[in-house]
């Protein structure tokens, strides 16, 4: 499993081409939540308008550069423009 910091460089890499995929809000790292229930795995989270089945190369893959995923319905705010919301 990569490190944080190679987590980080990844996420960098990838993070425009996930937000122009139909539905994507944002991008993020967080820990991989199965069932409802977080785990110890570190993923490069991706935040959709609403989870749908999508076929083809608009498919969030599974993992990126060996980083798992994780699909979460919702919209993503930075911290600031929550404050500021």
């Amino acid at each position: 499993m990569p490190s944080r910091e190679e987590i980080r460089r990844i996420k960098k890499r990838v993070e425009q081409e996930l937000l122009k995929r139909p539905g994507v809000t944002g991008v993020d790292i967080n820990y991989k939540t199965v069932n409802g229930v977080r785990t110890d795995t570190l993923a490069i989270v991706v935040y959709v308008k609403k989870k749908r089945d999508v076929t083809g190369p608009d498919r969030i893959p599974a993992e990126i550069e060996g980083v798992p995923t994780d699909v979460v319905e919702g919209t993503f705010k930075t911290m600031a423009r929550a404050k500021s919301s």
